[in-house]
This record gives C-alpha cells, sequence and structure tokens, in this order.
C-alpha cells in the first residue's frame, strides 16, 4: 500500500513561525539587558534578563497556554548565569557561559552524527511532524546527517566571533556585532538546510516505490 504524498509546509509559513520565537527568546532578551545596563547598571541588568524570562513563563500561565519545556530549561540557565555574574561582578562573566554551553552543544551535534542519531533529527521532530516511512528513508537519513554536521559548525563560529567581541570589545560592541553576525549566519544556515529539505521531500516523491512498504 503506497503512503501518500507529504509536503513540507511552506517556507513563508516556517519563517513565520521561527521569527517570533527568535524575537522573544533571542532579541528582546539582549535589548532588556542593554537598555536596563544603560540605565541600571550591571546589577540591574541581570536583574531585568532573569525577570523578562519569568515573566514571558507568567504570561503563558496566566493566559493557560503549555510553557515549553526549553523556555523551562532557559529560566533555569539564566538563573544560573545570572547569580555567576553577581557573585563575580562581571558582564563578560555573564556572557562567556552560554558560548561556552554551545561549543559543547556543537560538540555533542557531531558525537550524535558519529553515533548516527543526529540531533537535528530528534530538534525537528519537535516542530514538525514526518511519518516513520519518511524517517527511514535512506537519502532522509543522509540528510539529517549532514544537515547536522552544518549546524555543529555554524554553532561552533557563532561561539568563536561571540568571545572574541566579548573579550576584545565593549559590551555595548558585542551586544550590537554579536547579536547582527549571529543573526545572518543562522539565518542563512536556517534558510539552506530548508531548502535543502524541501529539495530532499521533492526527490522522495518522485520516488515513491523506494519509500513504500
Amino acid at each position: 500500500m503506497n503512503h501518500p504524498p507529504y509536503a513540507l509546509p511552506r517556507l513563508t509559513a516556517m519563517i513565520k513561525q521561527a521569527v517570533p520565537r527568535l524575537l522573544e527568546g533571542v532579541v528582546a532578551p539582549l535589548a532588556v539587558f542593554y537598555a536596563a545596563l544603560a540605565l541600571l547598571g550591571l546589577h540591574g541588568a541581570l536583574v531585568a534578563a532573569v525577570s523578562w524570562v519569568y515573566l514571558g513563563v507568567l504570561w503563558r500561565l496566566v493566559r493557560r497556554r503549555p510553557v515549553p519545556g526549553t523556555m523551562l530549561l532557559a529560566a533555569i540557565a539564566i538563573t544560573v548565569r545570572a547569580l555567576i555574574g553577581l557573585w563575580s561582578g562581571s558582564a563578560v562573566v555573564y556572557f562567556i557561559q552560554p558560548e561556552l554551553g554551545t561549543i559543547c552543544i556543537s560538540m555533542a551535534f557531531l558525537a550524535s552524527v558519529r553515533l548516527n542519531r543526529p540531533l537535528v533529527q530528534r530538534l525537528t521532530l519537535d516542530y514538525i511532524h514526518l511519518p516513520s516511512f519518511v524517517l527511514r528513508h535512506e537519502r532522509v537519513r543522509r540528510f539529517f546527517a549532514r544537515i547536522t554536521l552544518l549546524w555543529a559548525f555554524v554553532l561552533l563560529t557563532n561561539s568563536t566571533v561571540s568571545i572574541w567581541l566579548l573579550l576584545h570589545q565593549s559590551i555595548g560592541t558585542y551586544l550590537l556585532v554579536r547579536t547582527t553576525a549571529v543573526a545572518v549566519i543562522s539565518g542563512l544556515a536556517f534558510l539552506g538546510s530548508a531548502w535543502a529539505f524541501r529539495r530532499v521531500l521533492q526527490r522522495l516523491h518522485a520516488e515513491v516505490p523506494a519509500i513504500t512498504h
């Protein structure tokens, strides 16, 4: 029995879904921190950054919307970062922690490819449903392995650039340049990944006998 063709959502729809999360999770916290740093100093900026995350959690609870597990982990992580930043009295210490964590994640991406369990596949399934017969196809398996390698190097590049800026530039320059650089690099990688994924699915549709059981 043949499976019906499976189509990936439109790229514009995927971007519309990703942009609000990017604004809320990346751009807004940095904007809040920078504004508070200019007005209230380092301690006030740390408190403001933590408050922003917890307000996001509270907003979802008040509206009876589910709180993503990633948001809860982010709340815990930023609390620990802020406490260490307050203890050290250094903005550099506050910002370098996630960069070191990102390097560890990039290493995990590389290891997952070696273990034939590409992490990008698991992350993708959190947002997009893919039938099991699609996931079992060799072309799809190769795609996720290659994209996981791509994102491992994207994360490593982002962290390397960020750490260099953090150690050699002012905090204001770091926030501005780092946000722009990471957005450009990650945005291009996302568009390239989505385009490649669509091509893979289009080829699968042309090979219906090969993906049916």
